[in-house]
């Protein structure tokens, strides 16, 4: 199963990563500064999991990739903006993303705030090369990638990540900060592959459901990750999270009680995913797989 998966990962981080780079500005075109800063970001590495979730959720929907890619892109070109704003000094101050120096290390803070606004603003261009559907048009792609980048989602999560730093937080206050930024963008990922494929009513609230908790679980176990493993492996600055005095799960609940928490998440996820047939099985194999990762 292992090797099907790693197959199928491979395979979409590379179509995922052509698209991109026909999407993207050349950084022979002026002004080429901030156009390589973008590319920098957007090729630095990573595992492209919400485009490929975007990519998944179009084909358990009975959809084509080709039809997802520019919903995908426009996603992950969402989540480089967010990380390169997270590591400016004024944020999370962070030196190290995807094993590389991060934005602002590289070409300066000013050009990072640049960049990151550039990337946002790109991704809404990216996902207009979209195609309406019968029951969805573009626009409403563009308003659920909106409303889940703005106040209401990934930046009003980001806010109380912010405010929440130095305090201590309880297992609900965590919640709702994940709710806004992790899991909020990953079912935004799997909500517009969906509408890309025309996807039905109730697939698309199953792979809401599904979204909601996988992303939960996902954060937990970047939590765990973030005290057990080394700067190396996670190609990102360890035990971060201790340094800037943030509440984590393992801070809050402890590092068994947060691996619990994060298994009964994952099974949740995957009975979301009941109503489909092994279309779905992408889907379930990558929820499997996200909650054993070791980086």
């Amino acid at each position: 199963m292992k090797s099907s998966l790693d197959d199928y990962l491979k395979k979409a981080v590379s179509q995922v990563d052509a698209a991109m780079d026909g999407f993207l500005p050349l950084k022979e075109e002026r002004p080429g500064s901030i156009h390589e800063a973008m590319r920098y970001c957007v090729f630095a590495g990573g595992k492209r999991l919400r485009p490929i979730l975007s990519l998944a959720a179009a084909e358990a929907c009975g959809g084509k990739r080709k039809h997802a890619l520019p919903a995908a892109c426009a996603v992950e070109l969402m989540h480089t903006y967010s990380l390169v704003h997270d590591d400016l000094p004024s944020m999370d101050n962070d030196d190290l993303r995807r094993g590389r120096p991060t934005c602002h290390k590289v070409y300066g803070e000013g050009m990072a705030v640049l960049c990151g606004d550039a990337l946002l603003t790109e991704a809404f261009i990216v996902l207009c090369h979209a195609k309406s559907r019968k029951r969805y048009s573009v626009g409403d792609m563009v308003v659920e990638l909106s409303l889940t980048g703005g106040s209401r989602k990934l930046i009003g999560g980001q806010v109380l990540d912010l405010e929440g730093e130095g305090k201590k937080l309880s297992k609900d206050d965590l919640v709702r900060i994940h709710e806004a930024k992790t899991a909020a963008l990953l079912t935004a990922s799997l909500r517009l592959g969906a509408m890309s494929a025309n996807a039905k009513p109730r697939q698309l609230a199953a792979l809401t459901k599904f979204g909601h908790a996988l992303g939960l679980a996902f954060q937990i176990v970047d939590d765990i990750l973030d005290v057990t493993q080394t700067t190396e492996n996670l190609g990102k600055t360890a035990g971060k999270d201790q340094i800037v005095e943030k509440s984590t799960y393992p801070s809050v609940l402890g590092l068994d009680e947060s691996r619990k928490e994060a298994a009964r998440l994952t099974a949740e996820a995957m009975g979301a995913l009941d109503i489909f047939g092994e279309e779905a099985d992408p889907l379930r194999k990558i929820a499997g797989w996200m909650l054993e990762r070791e980086y």
